[in-house]
Protein backbone atom coordinates (compact mmCIF):
# COMPACT_ATOMS: atom_id res chain seq x y z
CA UNK A 1 0.00 0.00 0.00
CA UNK A 2 1.17 3.56 -1.09
CA UNK A 3 1.12 6.05 2.28
CA UNK A 4 -2.57 7.23 1.14
CA UNK A 5 -4.03 4.51 0.88
CA UNK A 6 -2.96 3.53 4.56
CA UNK A 7 -3.92 6.91 5.73
CA UNK A 8 -7.41 6.81 4.21
CA UNK A 9 -7.61 3.00 5.68
CA UNK A 10 -6.50 4.24 9.09
CA UNK A 11 -9.48 7.38 8.86
CA UNK A 12 -11.97 5.08 8.08
CA UNK A 13 -11.38 2.02 10.38
CA UNK A 14 -9.23 3.12 13.53
CA UNK A 15 -10.73 5.35 16.45
CA UNK A 16 -9.43 9.07 15.38
CA UNK A 17 -7.71 9.69 18.98
CA UNK A 18 -4.42 10.38 17.90
CA UNK A 19 -3.62 13.98 15.91
CA UNK A 20 -1.13 12.00 13.66
CA UNK A 21 1.94 13.46 12.10
CA UNK A 22 1.26 13.70 7.85
CA UNK A 23 3.73 10.77 7.07
CA UNK A 24 3.81 6.80 7.17
CA UNK A 25 6.17 5.40 8.46
CA UNK A 26 7.32 1.82 6.72
CA UNK A 27 10.84 0.73 7.83
CA UNK A 28 14.23 2.11 9.59
CA UNK A 29 17.69 1.12 10.45
CA UNK A 30 19.81 2.95 13.27
CA UNK A 31 17.89 6.35 13.67
CA UNK A 32 16.61 6.93 10.27
CA UNK A 33 12.95 5.64 8.93
CA UNK A 34 11.69 5.88 5.06
CA UNK A 35 7.95 5.88 4.16
CA UNK A 36 6.69 3.73 1.86
CA UNK A 37 7.93 5.57 -1.32
CA UNK A 38 11.27 5.81 -0.08
CA UNK A 39 11.47 9.21 2.22
CA UNK A 40 14.11 9.21 3.99
CA UNK A 41 13.75 10.86 8.00
CA UNK A 42 15.88 10.88 10.80
CA UNK A 43 13.89 10.25 14.27
CA UNK A 44 14.62 12.28 16.80
CA UNK A 45 11.05 10.43 18.89
CA UNK A 46 12.14 7.11 18.63
CA UNK A 47 8.17 6.15 18.91
CA UNK A 48 8.24 8.50 22.33
CA UNK A 49 11.08 7.37 23.86
CA UNK A 50 10.52 4.01 23.30
CA UNK A 51 12.89 2.68 20.40
CA UNK A 52 15.81 2.51 22.58
CA UNK A 53 17.96 0.51 20.25
CA UNK A 54 16.58 2.30 17.43
CA UNK A 55 15.56 0.69 14.31
CA UNK A 56 16.44 -2.80 12.81
CA UNK A 57 18.80 -3.98 15.25
CA UNK A 58 19.78 -7.72 15.16
CA UNK A 59 20.58 -8.25 18.47
CA UNK A 60 17.30 -6.90 19.74
CA UNK A 61 15.21 -8.98 17.44
CA UNK A 62 17.63 -12.72 17.67
CA UNK A 63 16.54 -12.04 21.08
CA UNK A 64 13.09 -11.75 20.85
CA UNK A 65 12.80 -14.32 17.87
CA UNK A 66 14.99 -17.11 19.88
CA UNK A 67 12.28 -16.67 23.43
CA UNK A 68 9.06 -16.76 20.39
CA UNK A 69 10.61 -20.02 19.39
CA UNK A 70 10.91 -21.39 22.82
CA UNK A 71 7.38 -19.73 24.83
CA UNK A 72 5.52 -16.69 23.95
CA UNK A 73 3.47 -16.77 27.11
CA UNK A 74 2.09 -18.17 30.12
CA UNK A 75 0.61 -15.85 32.33
CA UNK A 76 1.72 -15.14 36.02
CA UNK A 77 0.58 -18.62 37.24
CA UNK A 78 3.89 -20.30 36.43
CA UNK A 79 7.46 -19.55 36.88
CA UNK A 80 9.87 -18.38 33.93
CA UNK A 81 12.87 -17.44 33.43
CA UNK A 82 13.25 -14.45 31.58
CA UNK A 83 11.61 -11.83 33.96
CA UNK A 84 13.62 -13.32 37.20
CA UNK A 85 16.85 -12.41 35.26
CA UNK A 86 15.41 -8.94 33.90
CA UNK A 87 14.43 -8.51 37.85
CA UNK A 88 17.83 -9.32 38.85
CA UNK A 89 19.34 -7.12 36.21
CA UNK A 90 16.85 -4.31 37.04
CA UNK A 91 17.28 -4.48 41.28
CA UNK A 92 21.46 -4.57 41.05
CA UNK A 93 21.78 -1.84 39.14
CA UNK A 94 19.26 0.19 41.06
CA UNK A 95 19.57 -0.37 44.10
CA UNK A 96 16.02 -1.77 44.66
CA UNK A 97 14.93 -4.56 45.86
CA UNK A 98 12.12 -6.64 43.41
CA UNK A 99 9.83 -6.21 40.62
CA UNK A 100 6.56 -5.89 39.29
CA UNK A 101 5.79 -6.16 35.55
CA UNK A 102 2.86 -4.77 33.48
CA UNK A 103 2.36 -3.37 30.40
CA UNK A 104 2.94 0.49 29.72
CA UNK A 105 3.53 3.72 32.23
CA UNK A 106 0.05 4.55 32.83
CA UNK A 107 -0.52 1.19 34.48
CA UNK A 108 3.10 1.02 36.13
CA UNK A 109 1.33 4.29 38.17
CA UNK A 110 -1.69 2.75 38.64
CA UNK A 111 0.25 -0.07 40.50
CA UNK A 112 2.47 2.10 42.61
CA UNK A 113 -0.32 4.61 43.76
CA UNK A 114 -2.19 1.29 45.07
CA UNK A 115 1.10 0.14 46.78
CA UNK A 116 1.46 3.34 48.28
CA UNK A 117 -2.00 3.52 49.35
CA UNK A 118 -1.94 0.01 51.11
CA UNK A 119 1.46 1.04 52.52
CA UNK A 120 -0.54 3.46 54.94
CA UNK A 121 -3.67 1.74 54.96
CA UNK A 122 -1.73 -1.68 56.58
CA UNK A 123 0.62 0.83 58.98
CA UNK A 124 -1.90 3.80 59.81
CA UNK A 125 -5.32 2.21 58.84
CA UNK A 126 -7.84 4.27 57.12
CA UNK A 127 -7.79 8.07 56.23
CA UNK A 128 -4.29 8.62 55.54
CA UNK A 129 -4.85 8.29 51.41
CA UNK A 130 -3.96 11.32 49.33
CA UNK A 131 -1.13 11.32 46.87
CA UNK A 132 0.66 14.65 46.27
CA UNK A 133 1.98 15.74 42.20
CA UNK A 134 3.21 18.34 41.03
CA UNK A 135 1.49 20.98 38.16
CA UNK A 136 2.41 20.63 35.30
CA UNK A 137 3.16 16.99 35.68
CA UNK A 138 1.63 14.06 33.44
CA UNK A 139 0.82 10.13 34.85
CA UNK A 140 -0.98 8.57 32.29
CA UNK A 141 -4.20 7.95 30.80
CA UNK A 142 -6.21 5.97 32.97
CA UNK A 143 -8.63 7.57 35.26
CA UNK A 144 -7.20 7.47 38.34
CA UNK A 145 -3.59 8.78 36.64
CA UNK A 146 -5.30 10.90 35.28
CA UNK A 147 -6.74 12.59 38.66
CA UNK A 148 -3.12 12.36 39.35
CA UNK A 149 -1.96 14.63 36.44
CA UNK A 150 -1.39 18.09 37.20
CA UNK A 151 -2.44 19.66 33.63
CA UNK A 152 -5.44 20.81 33.23
CA UNK A 153 -5.66 20.49 29.39
CA UNK A 154 -5.75 16.38 30.41
CA UNK A 155 -8.91 16.68 32.18
CA UNK A 156 -11.98 17.59 30.50
CA UNK A 157 -14.67 15.40 29.49
CA UNK A 158 -13.41 12.68 31.72
CA UNK A 159 -15.35 13.49 35.48
CA UNK A 160 -15.40 12.26 38.33
CA UNK A 161 -11.87 11.43 38.61
CA UNK A 162 -10.65 9.08 41.64
CA UNK A 163 -10.39 11.04 44.53
CA UNK A 164 -7.01 11.52 46.49
CA UNK A 165 -5.16 13.62 44.67
CA UNK A 166 -3.32 16.96 45.42
CA UNK A 167 -1.06 19.16 43.33
CA UNK A 168 1.90 21.75 44.67
CA UNK A 169 3.90 23.79 42.73
CA UNK A 170 7.05 22.68 41.38
CA UNK A 171 10.47 23.33 43.11
CA UNK A 172 8.21 24.99 45.71
CA UNK A 173 8.97 22.79 48.91
CA UNK A 174 6.82 25.06 50.68
CA UNK A 175 3.29 24.28 48.76
CA UNK A 176 4.53 21.06 48.85
CA UNK A 177 4.74 20.15 52.36
CA UNK A 178 1.47 22.05 52.84
CA UNK A 179 -0.24 19.63 50.52
CA UNK A 180 1.47 16.79 52.23
CA UNK A 181 -1.54 16.85 55.34
CA UNK A 182 -3.01 13.91 55.24
CA UNK A 183 -1.18 12.22 52.59
CA UNK A 184 0.59 8.79 51.91
CA UNK A 185 3.03 9.46 49.06
CA UNK A 186 4.43 12.38 46.90
CA UNK A 187 4.82 11.39 43.03
CA UNK A 188 7.36 13.19 41.19
CA UNK A 189 8.86 13.21 37.39
CA UNK A 190 12.54 14.07 37.92
CA UNK A 191 11.99 15.57 34.59
CA UNK A 192 8.98 16.74 33.59
CA UNK A 193 8.43 14.87 30.23
CA UNK A 194 5.04 16.37 28.63
CA UNK A 195 5.03 19.24 30.56
CA UNK A 196 8.11 20.84 28.19
CA UNK A 197 10.81 18.76 29.37
CA UNK A 198 11.76 20.51 32.69
CA UNK A 199 14.05 19.04 34.92
CA UNK A 200 13.23 19.68 39.04
CA UNK A 201 16.18 21.46 40.95
CA UNK A 202 18.19 19.24 42.91
CA UNK A 203 18.13 20.89 46.03
CA UNK A 204 14.50 20.44 45.62
CA UNK A 205 14.24 16.83 45.34
CA UNK A 206 16.64 16.38 48.26
CA UNK A 207 14.59 18.01 50.25
CA UNK A 208 10.76 16.04 49.33
CA UNK A 209 13.20 13.29 49.95
CA UNK A 210 14.07 13.95 53.23
CA UNK A 211 10.69 15.41 54.48
CA UNK A 212 8.70 11.76 52.73
CA UNK A 213 11.46 10.20 55.03
CA UNK A 214 10.69 12.39 58.05
CA UNK A 215 6.75 11.78 57.60
CA UNK A 216 6.67 8.29 56.76
CA UNK A 217 5.42 9.56 53.24
CA UNK A 218 6.00 6.88 50.66
CA UNK A 219 8.52 8.95 47.66
CA UNK A 220 7.00 7.40 44.34
CA UNK A 221 9.15 8.58 41.04
CA UNK A 222 7.70 8.21 38.12
CA UNK A 223 10.65 7.05 35.36
CA UNK A 224 8.26 6.09 32.24
CA UNK A 225 10.19 8.46 30.29
CA UNK A 226 13.48 9.44 32.09
CA UNK A 227 14.01 5.99 33.03
CA UNK A 228 16.11 2.92 31.31
CA UNK A 229 19.08 5.10 30.13
CA UNK A 230 17.57 8.03 28.70
CA UNK A 231 18.92 10.77 30.66
CA UNK A 232 22.33 8.98 30.82
CA UNK A 233 22.07 6.91 33.71
CA UNK A 234 19.84 4.09 34.39
CA UNK A 235 17.18 6.08 36.37
CA UNK A 236 17.13 9.56 36.30
CA UNK A 237 16.85 9.70 40.23
CA UNK A 238 20.79 8.30 40.10
CA UNK A 239 21.83 11.70 39.07
CA UNK A 240 19.66 13.33 42.14
CA UNK A 241 21.13 11.81 44.91
CA UNK A 242 18.00 10.24 46.32
CA UNK A 243 16.42 6.67 46.76
CA UNK A 244 12.98 6.43 46.22
CA UNK A 245 10.77 3.77 47.95
CA UNK A 246 8.98 3.38 44.28
CA UNK A 247 10.32 3.52 40.66
CA UNK A 248 8.31 3.35 37.85
CA UNK A 249 9.55 2.94 34.27
CA UNK A 250 7.97 1.81 31.08
CA UNK A 251 8.37 3.49 27.26
CA UNK A 252 12.55 2.49 26.33
CA UNK A 253 11.84 -1.31 28.62
CA UNK A 254 11.91 -3.78 26.25
CA UNK A 255 13.14 -1.66 23.14
CA UNK A 256 9.34 -1.22 21.10
CA UNK A 257 7.59 -3.91 22.81
CA UNK A 258 4.87 -2.72 25.17
CA UNK A 259 6.43 -3.52 28.79
CA UNK A 260 6.55 -1.22 31.68
CA UNK A 261 6.65 -2.36 35.55
CA UNK A 262 7.33 -0.87 39.29
CA UNK A 263 11.01 -1.53 41.58
CA UNK A 264 10.49 -1.04 45.41
CA UNK A 265 13.14 -0.46 48.65
CA UNK A 266 13.10 -3.72 51.18
CA UNK A 267 10.56 -1.32 52.92
CA UNK A 268 7.55 -1.82 50.41
CA UNK A 269 9.20 -5.17 48.56
CA UNK A 270 5.94 -7.26 50.57
CA UNK A 271 3.42 -4.46 50.38
CA UNK A 272 1.71 -5.71 47.29
CA UNK A 273 0.84 -9.40 48.65
CA UNK A 274 -1.01 -12.08 45.87
CA UNK A 275 -4.50 -11.09 45.22
CA UNK A 276 -3.34 -7.20 45.70
CA UNK A 277 -2.35 -6.88 41.85
CA UNK A 278 -1.95 -8.67 38.98
CA UNK A 279 -1.42 -7.95 35.07
CA UNK A 280 -2.08 -10.82 32.50
CA UNK A 281 0.53 -9.72 30.64
CA UNK A 282 3.06 -8.39 32.95
CA UNK A 283 6.22 -9.95 32.66
CA UNK A 284 5.48 -11.17 28.42
CA UNK A 285 8.32 -14.02 27.79
CA UNK A 286 9.13 -11.75 24.77
CA UNK A 287 8.95 -8.40 26.05
CA UNK A 288 11.40 -9.44 28.78
CA UNK A 289 13.69 -11.03 26.39
CA UNK A 290 13.77 -8.06 24.24
CA UNK A 291 14.16 -6.29 27.41
CA UNK A 292 17.40 -8.45 28.32
CA UNK A 293 18.98 -7.39 25.62
CA UNK A 294 18.69 -3.77 26.22
CA UNK A 295 19.63 -3.92 29.37
CA UNK A 296 22.54 -6.16 28.32
CA UNK A 297 23.56 -3.06 25.37
CA UNK A 298 23.27 -0.22 28.32
CA UNK A 299 26.73 -0.47 29.62
CA UNK A 300 28.63 2.48 31.81
CA UNK A 301 30.34 3.28 28.22
CA UNK A 302 27.25 3.68 26.78
CA UNK A 303 25.12 5.70 29.07
CA UNK A 304 28.23 7.96 28.48
CA UNK A 305 27.81 8.40 25.00
CA UNK A 306 23.80 8.88 26.10
CA UNK A 307 24.80 11.61 28.57
CA UNK A 308 27.80 13.09 25.66
CA UNK A 309 25.41 13.13 22.68
CA UNK A 310 22.48 15.04 24.66
CA UNK A 311 25.22 18.07 25.60
CA UNK A 312 26.51 17.92 21.73
CA UNK A 313 23.36 18.74 20.94
CA UNK A 314 22.16 20.90 23.25
CA UNK A 315 25.27 22.74 22.94
CA UNK A 316 25.03 23.56 18.94
CA UNK A 317 20.94 24.73 19.48
CA UNK A 318 22.27 26.83 22.54
CA UNK A 319 25.29 28.06 19.77
CA UNK A 320 22.56 29.01 16.72
CA UNK A 321 21.63 32.29 18.44
CA UNK A 322 18.42 31.81 16.82
CA UNK A 323 15.60 34.34 18.14
CA UNK A 324 13.26 31.19 17.85
CA UNK A 325 15.32 29.66 20.77
CA UNK A 326 14.53 30.81 23.90
CA UNK A 327 16.31 28.04 26.26
CA UNK A 328 17.11 24.80 25.69
CA UNK A 329 17.09 22.11 28.48
CA UNK A 330 17.22 18.17 29.49
CA UNK A 331 19.30 15.59 30.30
CA UNK A 332 20.95 12.91 29.05
CA UNK A 333 18.97 12.28 25.49
CA UNK A 334 15.91 13.52 26.59
CA UNK A 335 15.62 17.43 25.81
CA UNK A 336 13.05 20.40 25.32
CA UNK A 337 13.60 23.54 22.78
CA UNK A 338 11.50 26.47 24.14
CA UNK A 339 10.28 28.07 21.07
CA UNK A 340 9.16 31.99 20.51
CA UNK A 341 7.22 33.33 17.65
CA UNK A 342 6.20 30.10 16.15
CA UNK A 343 3.99 27.22 17.35
CA UNK A 344 6.13 24.08 18.29
CA UNK A 345 3.47 22.12 16.08
CA UNK A 346 3.86 23.89 13.51
CA UNK A 347 7.77 23.38 13.54
CA UNK A 348 7.67 20.06 13.77
CA UNK A 349 5.80 19.70 10.78
CA UNK A 350 7.95 21.71 8.90
CA UNK A 351 10.58 19.77 9.92
CA UNK A 352 8.50 16.36 8.57
CA UNK A 353 8.22 18.61 5.66
CA UNK A 354 11.94 18.49 5.61
CA UNK A 355 13.19 15.13 6.67
CA UNK A 356 12.92 14.99 10.61
CA UNK A 357 10.86 13.80 13.00
CA UNK A 358 10.57 15.67 15.92
CA UNK A 359 8.19 15.86 19.25
CA UNK A 360 6.04 18.93 20.97
CA UNK A 361 5.90 19.19 24.62
CA UNK A 362 4.01 21.89 26.82
CA UNK A 363 2.84 25.02 25.71
CA UNK A 364 5.70 26.50 23.90
CA UNK A 365 8.80 23.62 23.43
CA UNK A 366 10.14 21.03 20.56
CA UNK A 367 11.10 17.64 22.51
CA UNK A 368 13.48 15.51 21.04
CA UNK A 369 13.67 11.78 22.27
CA UNK A 370 16.04 10.14 19.84
CA UNK A 371 17.09 6.11 19.76
CA UNK A 372 19.74 5.80 22.29
CA UNK A 373 21.87 4.38 19.53
CA UNK A 374 22.05 7.65 17.44
CA UNK A 375 25.22 8.45 15.11
CA UNK A 376 26.44 11.59 15.49
CA UNK A 377 26.22 11.65 11.72
CA UNK A 378 22.69 11.16 12.42
CA UNK A 379 22.46 13.91 14.81
CA UNK A 380 24.26 16.16 12.46
CA UNK A 381 21.46 15.45 9.78
CA UNK A 382 19.10 16.30 11.66
CA UNK A 383 20.35 19.18 13.37
CA UNK A 384 20.95 20.87 10.02
CA UNK A 385 17.38 20.36 9.02
CA UNK A 386 15.88 21.80 12.76
CA UNK A 387 17.99 24.76 12.25
CA UNK A 388 16.87 25.63 8.51
CA UNK A 389 13.58 25.15 10.18
CA UNK A 390 13.34 27.41 12.70
CA UNK A 391 15.87 30.30 11.26
CA UNK A 392 13.06 30.37 8.26
CA UNK A 393 10.40 30.01 11.24
CA UNK A 394 11.11 33.99 11.47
Amino acid sequence: MNSNEIKDLYKEKIMQTYARFDVVLERGAGATVWSPEGKEYVDFTSGIGVNSLGYGDAGWAKAIYDQALKLQHTSNLFYTEPGVHLASQLTKRSGMAVAFYCNSGGEANEGAIKLARKYSFDKYGKGRSRIVTLYNSFHGRTVTTLAATGQDVFHNYFFPFTEGFVHAEANDFDTLAKAADGACAVMLELVQGEGGVLPLDTAYVQKVAEFCKEKDLLLLADEVQTGIGRTGTLFAYQQYGISPDVVTFAKGIAGGLPMGGILTNEKCAGVLSAGTHAATFGGNLISSAGALEVMRRLTPEMLDEVTKKGAYIRDAVRGWNCPAVREVRGLGLMIGISIAGAKPIDLANKCIENGLLMLTAGADALRMLPPLVITYAEIDKGLAILKKVLEEAL
